[in-house]
């Protein structure tokens, strides 16, 4: 696309100074600088960081692991894995725990938290086992020493194992209470070098309001890291947010229950609200 449209027509005098002044066609619209640089963050990504709700992993059981909805995301991440994408991935652990909600009744929140932080432990070791019975190469790494249930994170180990093929599964949050998974996800992500972060959830994107209570809500298609914040939309948490923003790493909210779709957000076809 071509952001600047050339003109023959001669500069034209102002009448001011004599200062000299371009026609319009001639000067770029903020507008399509923007769909420029969308265009651009819709491109086909190299290494990404995916994360996965727990919720969606209990599938219609309502908690716990669905294990058909298990072995779906497993046969979506090898697939991408095998076109030549790096994956690193975090899954949240809400099928099994929550934190908040424990402290709601009555657990003390760091523990409950703690508690949170072991539920995507179980999460990720289950994944890393679905994606290996696929032939699937598959490393747990842990944000606390955890060792032999999986290897204590660091970038470099992380950023090793997708070099060599394997998904980068990465439990335990940031390993300390009161950050969500969310925020778990930003950071990894931005430390693993990602082109981009991919939130897969029940719905295709970001809506105006909650698509499942609201009949009436409608899709958007992008928005801005400032536009989320100041429409008050439930994306992520504000840490999440603010840290893709000032480490700009785009987000991609899409639906992962939909076989496939992760492929395609791959391949670069608008799926999903794009966050930038």
């Amino acid at each position: 696309m071509s952001i600047f449209v050339k003109s023959n027509r001669k500069l034209m005098r102002n009448g001011k100074g004599g200062k000299e002044a371009r026609p319009i066609a001639a000067i770029a619209t903020s507008v399509d600088i923007r769909k420029h640089n969308i265009i651009n963050m819709r491109k086909k990504y190299n290494r990404i960081l995916l994360k996965l709700s727990g919720e969606s992993l209990a599938g219609g059981t309502g908690s716990g692991i669905d294990t058909n909805r298990l072995n779906q995301y497993a046969a979506q991440i090898a697939a991408v894995v095998s076109g030549g994408v790096q994956v690193a991935i975090v899954i949240g652990g809400g099928n099994i725990f929550r934190g908040l909600q424990g402290a709601s009744k009555g657990f003390d929140r760091v523990k409950g938290d703690q508690m949170g932080m072991l539920a995507t432990v179980i999460n990720s070791l289950a994944l890393s086992s679905a994606l290996q019975a696929i032939g699937q190469p598959a490393k747990v790494f842990t944000a606390i020493n955890m060792f032999p249930i999986g290897e204590h994170y660091s970038k470099w180990r992380a950023i090793d194992a997708m070099n060599a093929g394997s998904v980068a599964i990465i439990a335990g949050g940031t390993g300390n209470p009161f950050f969500t998974t969310d925020t778990g996800s930003a950071l990894r992500g931005i430390e693993v070098e990602a082109d981009v972060m991919l939130k897969g959830t029940r719905v295709d994107g970001i809506y105006t309001a909650d698509p499942e209570k609201d009949p009436t809500a409608t899709r958007f298609s992008e928005i801005t890291y400032d536009e989320v914040y100041t429409r008050g939309l439930k994306v992520m948490d504000l840490t999440a947010t603010a840290l893709c923003k000032e480490n700009h790493l785009p987000i991609i909210v899409f639906d992962m229950d939909t076989p496939g779709n992760l492929k395609k957000v791959l391949d670069g076809e608008p799926v999903g609200t794009l966050v930038y």
